[in-house]
Order: C-alpha cells, then structure tokens, then sequence
C-alpha cells in the first residue's frame, strides 16, 4: 500500500530523479521526501512545464538585451519601436487591399507603445500616452493580403508635455523577399496620470543628434500647436447631427447624397489601460465612414491617399456613444477630400452634454480594376456653407501638390 500511494523519489525508469534515503548526523535513517497521490505522468507534466517557463524566460531576456544593444547601451534610452504583423483577410477592404484604418491603428499602436515607454522611464507617477494630434498621414502605396507590415516609430522631439513620434511603415512580401514604404506619419502624445487623467505630467528630454535637429524640432511643434489650438476652436460647438438623406432623391454628386454616419458603442475591447478609447480605433472608425462617402460619390473602388492633421479635442471614455459622420468636402479631377467628425455622447454619465471629440480631413482617390486612377465626379455644391468647404478644401489642395512638387525636386 506504502509504494501504491507514495513517492519515495528514487531513480525510476521514468527518467525523472528520485530522492533516497539519506543518513542523518545521528546515524538515523531520514525519510525520503513523499507526495502522496500524485500520478507519475501528473509529476513529468509540471516538470516540463517548469523547464518549458525558464526557457521562455531567457529567450525573453536574451532578446531583451539586444534591443536595449540596438537602442543604446541604456535601456531608458530606447526612442525607437517595431511592430509587424501578418495582414489577414479581415484587414482588407472588400477589393483585397489593407484598410486604410487598419493601417492607422497599427501606426497609433506603435506610437503609443513608444511614447509610454519614453514618459515612465522617470520617477514619479505612472502614465499612458494618449494621442493628441496626428500630422499628415501619406498612404504612399497600397498593401495586400499575405503581405507583412512592419510599423516603425521613433521618437523624434519632446517638449516639456508632449512627444513627437514620426512612423514608418513598410510591407513585405514575404515569398520574393522585396519590401516597400508604404506609410509615413507623424503624431503627438502627451502623458497623462494613471492616477487622474486630467493630469498632465513633465516629459522626460531625450538626445539630439545635433543643435539642427532639436531646433527643428522645436519649430514642428510650436506649427502644430498653433493649428490646433485653431482647429480647437472652430469645434467648440456642436452643431446638430446630420439628417439620414433619403438618398434616391437627392441629387447624385452632392453633398446630402454621399454623405454617412456610423454609430458606435465603446466597449472595454477599444480602450487602454485607463478607460479610455484607443486612439487607433477612432482613427478605424473614421476612414471606414470616410470611404463609404468616396465609394457613394464614385460608384468605383477608391483608397486612402492621404489623412490631413487629426485632431484629437477630447478625450473618449468607456460606456460612450460614439456618432462618426461624414461629408464630401471638395473634389479635384483626381482625389476627394472627406470632413470626418466624431461626436461623442456619454451614455453612462447622463448629466454631461453631446461633445466634439475628433476632426479630420480624408482624401481618397478612385481606380479601376487594375489599380489605374479613374476621373473623380466634380462635387455638386449647394449654399454658402457647402461653398465655404470648398473652397478651403481647394486651398489645402493646392497647398498639398505644392508641397509635393518641392519635395520632388529636392529629391531629384
């Protein structure tokens, strides 16, 4: 009964080691260590697993060690981070190219990944980075299916309550080896405490390169400041919520016959650690409303080619109602650009007001089958708002192919 029930941990044919008996001080024989009603196959199983977990966690820290040699010989030094991932068939479009939002929220990923990591390396309170502004984002490329997006970001500028991440994003296919830049974004964070999310903790400095590059910098963030403050502005005010167009009564090519909205509930699913909303998924949201407004106004297969400056007002909180809703808002004779705004209404706290959360402009283009650029249909504009879009729409168009046509030749 005494072998039935007990371990006496000699060695066995199971391979595992066994204590024997050992000899105490006294001359006493000691008794062997037991564990009672423990299968030996149960015994081998936690074995494995114990050795399994120590394996992990040198792989875990061999590799841990050649990314702070890559950042530097001080691991609180690290300014640069890659993601990269399989692009799977749901994050495609319905014409087998990647989402443009898929695309934004692994770029918002990446970058808030880093922007944490840089803003906890001092003492003090625990943070997250939450997104505040997104720079003008280039879809210079599409990606497919099967392709591998690898996302790098790298901290560029910080100034005392934000960070500058600029992104790179390239796609790989993985069969003949040959990759290509897709994606070129750059976005600010600033660090928020755990402990009360209205509070705007210090950033810690990091390393320039040269006097140039700071002063660079400094200049990119003072421009991007000032915009926002006066895009901040212009949304203080909420205006009503779009009407549903009865669309086969509106006239085609207008602005009440493309128009789209979509509504979404905030789940756990879309927040980080504080509760609050992922700033990649409103991005998601937003160019997936902004490409059913382009797909309305064409009736082809369009694209994302560029986002102009998102712009973060205010946060977005779990348990909240989130109304996306989206207008033409000028057309060239190749591109559209779409005015995406997110409304926000707090379910759960029934005492606050309907507010503005996040603004952008989207431009898209159209193609045919073969992924050839196709006319876009002239915009149909009717009133004086309608007008006033436009034309603001057409100057930051010319301003954009200026900014192209120079870009090119200093390239060239």
């Amino acid at each position: 009964m005494w072998m039935l029930l007990c371990d006496t941990r000699t060695q066995r044919g199971d391979g595992l080691a066994r204590e024997s008996p050992t000899v105490t001080g006294t001359g006493e024989t000691e008794r062997p260590r037991m564990n009672c009603f423990m299968p030996r196959g149960t015994r081998r199983m936690i074995e494995e697993r114990r050795l399994h977990n120590e394996r992990q966690q040198v792989l875990i820290r061999k590799l841990s060690r050649e990314m702070y040699q890559e950042q530097g010989s001080d691991p609180h030094l690290g300014t640069r981070h890659q993601l990269s991932r399989l692009m799977r068939p749901d994050d495609a479009n319905i014409f087998g190219s990647v989402h443009g939002g898929t695309i934004l929220r692994m770029i918002e990923e990446a970058g808030g990944i880093i922007s944490t990591r840089h803003c906890n390396t001092q003492d003090g309170d625990r943070c997250v980075a939450v997104l505040g502004r997104v720079e003008k984002t280039e879809f210079l490329s599409p990606m497919f299916i099967g392709e591998v997006a690898h996302v790098c970001a790298e901290i560029t500028y910080t100034s005392e309550h934000s960070v500058e991440v600029q992104v790179h994003v390239m796609s790989e296919n993985v069969l003949t080896g040959s990759k290509k830049l897709t994606n070129k974004a750059a976005l600010w964070y600033v660090p928020c405490s755990l402990k009360n999310v209205d509070k705007i903790l210090d950033v810690p400095p990091i390393k320039y390169t040269s006097p140039e590059q700071e002063e660079a910098g400094r200049k990119r963030h003072e421009v991007q400041r000032t915009v926002r403050q006066n895009t901040t502005e212009r949304n203080e005010e909420v205006p009503p919520p779009a009407s549903k167009p009865e669309r086969p009564m509106k006239e085609i090519h207008t602005v009440g016959f493309s128009q789209s909205s979509l509504i979404h509930l905030v789940g756990p699913n879309d927040c980080m650690m504080n509760d609050f909303v992922h700033g990649g998924v409103t991005m998601k949201l937003m160019d997936e409303v902004a490409g059913i407004v382009g797909a309305r106004h064409c009736n082809t297969r369009i694209v994302t080619a560029c986002v102009d400056a998102i712009n973060f007002h205010r946060k977005i909180k779990k348990g909240s109602l989130l109304k996306v809703q989206g207008r033409m808002a000028f057309t060239s004779p190749r591109s559209m650009e779409i005015q995406v705004i997110v409304d926000v209404e707090p379910l759960i706290e029934a005492d606050k007001a309907t507010y503005r959360a996040v603004s952008a402009f989207f431009t898209f283009i159209s193609l045919d089958k073969d992924n050839r650029p196709l006319p876009v249909p002239l915009l149909k504009v009717e009133g004086e708002e309608e007008q006033r879009r436009f034309d603001e729409g057409k100057e930051r168009y010319l301003q954009n192919k200026a900014r192209r046509i120079a870009d090119s030749q200093v390239t060239a």
